[in-house]
């Protein structure tokens, strides 16, 4: 019996992969799009943002779905908002593959299996904001639905545990992203062979400051939801708009805030650039090809 199991898994992954191999370059340009929709809201969080530290009309502090509102305002907005949940679907897709097929060789040891669990949970999330961009808007922000679930798993046998366990995952997620801004190991992820050598500094400068960036972003939503657990309160948990909230009401107040939004909307940039520079491999990566260690975008 294990055998005849193992060959009908063999049997799938190998259609799977001959199903990408076929729709490879359809399916590079959804991962390219879908760079360039995760840099449109991300930089207009950041904007947005920035307009509030500054005390300039429109800012405010908002998350990815307030991003899409504001998105939606704009002249044209509605066919905009498609734009982008086709963006954030190619996104969504792109995680979905590095996940199943393993194109950048992350491997089963635990790290490499963690790191694939962490590209479905983000392939969800992007889907559920495709979905939203592209039916005009949910009311809800993330934050809300963040307590909303934080809540039912506080209500779980051993819940506490589990969300102090997610702050914690959250905290990882951070120290990684600032391991790579201090490193720069992300250029690893780049093609910039040709013209786009000129770029390289700054592309390094902007990814580093932009990584740094949502890495601090990251740390305060961890240190929620050890909060939520620590005091066994789903209130305390949040998302984007409840960290920037955070940091806006902090004692270096406007000037934290408007830092943080201005690298943001250098993350918004870098990814972007990842649109347009990002190594994509669809298929599975060949045994002597190395693999990229830094590919966490």
């Amino acid at each position: 019996m294990p055998t005849v199991r193992n060959d009908a898994v063999h049997a799938t992954q190998q259609a799977l992969q001959d199903t990408a191999e076929q729709a490879a370059p359809g399916l590079e340009g959804l991962a390219r799009l879908g760079y360039a929709g995760k840099g449109v809201l991300y930089l207009t969080i950041g904007l947005l943002a920035l307009l509030q530290a500054t005390h300039r009309p429109g800012g405010e502090v908002t998350d990815q779905r307030g991003a899409m509102t504001a998105i939606d305002h704009l002249p044209g907005g509605s066919f905009l908002l498609i734009l982008l949940g086709l963006g954030l679907a190619g996104y969504a897709v792109w995680q979905v593959i590095r996940a199943l097929l393993d194109p950048e060789r992350q491997g089963h040891s635990p790290h490499g299996l963690i790191k694939r669990a962490g590209y479905l949970l983000s392939a969800g999330s992007y889907l559920a904001l495709a979905i939203a961009a592209t039916v005009r808007m949910p009311t809800r922000g993330t934050g809300a639905q963040t307590r909303d679930w934080t809540a039912q798993l506080l209500h779980l046998p051993g819940g506490r545990i589990l969300v102090g366990l997610i702050g914690v995952a959250v905290l990882a997620v951070a120290a990684n992203e600032l391991r790579l801004a201090v490193t720069a190991s992300f250029m690893a992820e780049m093609d910039l062979s040709g013209p786009g050598q000129t770029r390289r500094t700054m592309v390094e400068r902007v990814g580093r400051v932009g990584i740094a960036a949502r890495a601090v972003v990251f740390a305060v939503i961890g240190w929620f939801f050890l909060q939520a657990a620590w005091k066994a309160a789903s209130t305390q948990a949040g998302g984007v708009k409840d960290a920037l909230d955070a940091l806006a009401s902090s004692p270096f107040g406007p000037g934290l805030l408007a830092l943080i939004a201005a690298g943001l909307i250098l993350y918004g940039v870098y990814c972007e650039v990842l649109a347009v520079y990002r190594r994509i491999h669809i298929a599975p990566a060949s045994p002597n090809q190395p693999s990229s260690g830094a590919a966490s975008r």
